[in-house]
Parts: C-alpha cells; structure tokens; sequence
C-alpha cells in the first residue's frame, strides 16, 4: 500500500468537488482505514459504522449549515455515547482552503453561524466560554469535540482531500477517562502522529490543561491565541 502521503497527494488530484457521494465517503474511509493513519478513536469509528457522513456544497452557506444544524441535533438525540465512539463528520465540496488561516477562519464561522442558530441551551459539563479549559462546542444541547481537517493543514493527520469538520461526542472522551482507557489512547495516538510526521504535534493538550478550541483548526496558534467565538448571552 502507498504511504499516506502519496494517497492524500493522488485524492487531491480527483476532482471530488463534483464526484458522487459515495466516492466522497469511500475516501474518506480508505484514508482513515490506512494502515498509517494515527487517530484510533476515527478508525474505531468507521470500524463500527458509527460515522455519519454528510456531503454538503458550500462551507458557510446558509443551507448547508441548516441542514448541518438538523444533522447535528438528530446525531446528538439518537446517538449512545455508551455505544463506542460515534462521529458526525460533515464534509464540504467547497470553497478549498489555501492556507491554515483561511481554514481556520470557515470553521469559526461555521461554529458562529449554527450557535448563533441554535434555541437549545449549552450542553451541561462543559464551558461555552472559548478560553476556558474546559471549554467544549455545543449545538442543540450536545456538547462537540470538533476537528477539523484540509487539504492545506501542516499536519498530515489533519489532511483531508476537502474540507471537513468532524463533530465527535464529548461524553465518549469523558466515558473513556472513568473506563481508564483514555491516556492509552492518547499515548498511542500521539505515537503514531509523531511517527508518521516526524515529530510531536505540538497542540496536542490533555482536556483541562486548556482549552480544547486551541485545537479544533488544527493550525499551530500561539500562546495569546483567543478563539474567534462569543458565546451567545446566558449561554454560560
């Protein structure tokens, strides 16, 4: 099998802003299935069938993000987070960022508009203060681990042939911790990332030391980072 480089590098080159749906999603799962590729808790995910994928058009546009929004809600009502891991992953055919920080930017925006469309209160357990440690998204009452990927990103694990935003539930880290499972995974996935790129991810935190948002884009922020996100009023 090629290393996952030249597979990222050969995905990129078919033209999957205007491909069907199923060679989109069968993508996506063959990068994540590939023997190199270091997140378990996503290979788990796509092992067991727990990944819903949604293909939309325009990162940013006001229906994709509704429909996203439905999504989003319907994932965290039906979902047992006492199941295994379970992901939403949205990926969007446009626009392709050409940079960390243009990418950076479309998933903040993403992350505003469906706040600011949101009538739930904020997920119990978790800040909606972006600079707290404690900090998690929330939408319709859940509360998201949010990763993003690209095909721009430094890091190869963060590396998509299009833009994605994958909404992992929250609980099924803090269910991890009480099984004891957590810093196993952690140490293992962080191995392999440093294996693969060739050092530590140097944004690579443990929960409550900071806040998760430093992480979402991907992108290395430096340390006066502050989240482009106000929470809405009363949220907290």
């Amino acid at each position: 099998m090629p290393r996952l480089t030249t597979y990222l590098s050969s995905a990129a080159d078919r033209e999957l802003e205007v491909a069907p749906y199923g060679e989109v999603t069968q993508t996506l799962a063959t990068m994540v299935g590939h023997p190199e590729y270091p997140c378990l808790g996503a290979r788990s995910v796509f092992r067991s069938d727990r990944a819903q994928i949604e293909v939309l058009e325009e990162m940013g546009g006001p229906e994709d993000l509704a429909e996203l929004s439905d999504r989003l809600h319907e994932f965290g009502r039906d979902t047992d987070p006492d199941g295994g891991f379970a992901s939403l992953i949205a990926v969007f055919r446009s626009p392709e960022p050409t940079s960390e920080e243009q990418f950076e930017s479309l998933l903040w925006g993403v992350l505003r508009d469906l706040d600011d469309g949101d009538d739930q209160p904020w997920a119990g357990g978790v800040s909606s203060d972006p600079v707290q440690p404690h900090f998690a998204f929330s939408h319709g009452g859940t509360a998201f681990f949010v990763v993003g990927l690209h095909p721009a990103a430094s890091r190869i694990a963060r590396r998509a042939p299009l833009p994605t935003l994958v909404f992992n539930l929250h609980q099924q880290f803090e269910n991890l911790r009480t099984g004891g499972g957590f810093d196993r995974m952690r140490d293992a996935i962080r191995t392999r990332d440093a294996r693969l790129q060739g050092w530590v991810n140097p944004m690579a935190e443990d929960h409550g030391n900071n806040s998760e948002a430093r992480q979402y884009s991907g992108r290395q922020v430096p340390q006066d980072w502050v989240p482009p996100f106000t929470p809405r009023e009363g949220d907290e």
